[in-house]
């Protein structure tokens, strides 16, 4: 026998073809959201040089619509500089790229375990794993320079004479020799202090391999990006000071990783 549906029983299938429609574009908003570019750019500097390096690279980025933060972590311990990035990355109103130049990357790959990081960038920069040193890879892959000296009270600086030709070859020599005689001190324990569990185990990275590199070897930046699976870009004559003397590059690369990190 035939029974005809009941009366709420035809409404509510009738309203099958809303419902799944509404709940399509739900889970379309919802994609869209998780999949939205990230605004938040952290940018972290390396050893003897401060935060000011960067205004090439932040005022690209600041022109396309990202919120930037530059942080100023003093090179007194590895300890200090955690310290003085992660209160920098613990203002942030959101998901967030970090990028290091440098020994910023080695900064980056520990502060990068925060929750509100979801993408590093390394520019010439040390990948660290657990336990390693900088030390102990710049052994393993020498760089190019010695012009190294260490103060009585354990603080790295490079000798002004080689700085303009061994970290700034591709800088006006006006900048470059301006640089040298405003380095930052570093303390010598930096480079020594073991490495705790990198962000980039977990977290998506991108890295810029600066082709002639005299103060990290592009060998060692290559095998950190590929040991880290970053998606990579090698500029090619860069120097050390690459994210100055090529912005355009550099910031191209933190931008797509603030488009992809939440893919």
């Amino acid at each position: 026998m035939h029974t005809e549906d009941a009366p709420h029983d035809r409404i509510n299938a009738s309203l099958l073809p809303s419902v799944f429609t509404a709940g399509a574009l739900a889970l379309g908003v919802a994609s869209a959201a998780q999949a939205a570019p990230v605004k938040n750019i952290v940018l972290v500097h390396g050893a003897f040089v401060n935060g000011s390096g960067w205004k090439p690279v932040y005022e690209i980025l600041r022109k396309d619509g990202y919120n930037v933060s530059i942080a100023e972590h003093p090179l007194t311990s590895f300890a200090d500089d955690v310290t003085a990035v992660k209160r920098i990355v613990d203002q942030q109103d959101g998901p967030t790229i970090l990028v290091g130049h440098s020994y910023g990357g080695a900064i980056i790959t520990d502060v990068g375990n925060d929750a509100h990081v979801v993408g590093l960038v390394y520019i010439a920069a040390h990948a660290l794993d657990q336990g390693e040193t900088e030390a102990q890879n710049g052994k393993l892959y020498p760089n190019a320079t010695n012009a190294v000296k260490k103060t009585a009270d354990g603080f790295l600086s490079l000798d002004p004479a080689f700085y303009p030709s061994d970290f700034a070859a591709d800088l006006p020599k006006a900048q470059a020799e301006f640089e040298a005689i405003s380095q930052e001190p570093t303390a010598a324990s930096v480079f020594t202090t073991p490495a705790g569990v990198p962000a980039w185990k977990t977290k998506p990275s991108w890295y810029a391999v600066a082709g002639a590199d005299r103060i990290i070897n592009p060998d060692l930046e290559r095998m950190y990006a590929r040991r880290a699976n970053s998606h990579t870009i090698e500029i090619k004559g860069a120097s050390h000071s690459v994210y100055q003397s090529r912005p355009q590059e550099v910031a191209a690369l933190i931008e797509q990783a603030a488009t992809h990190a939440a893919d």
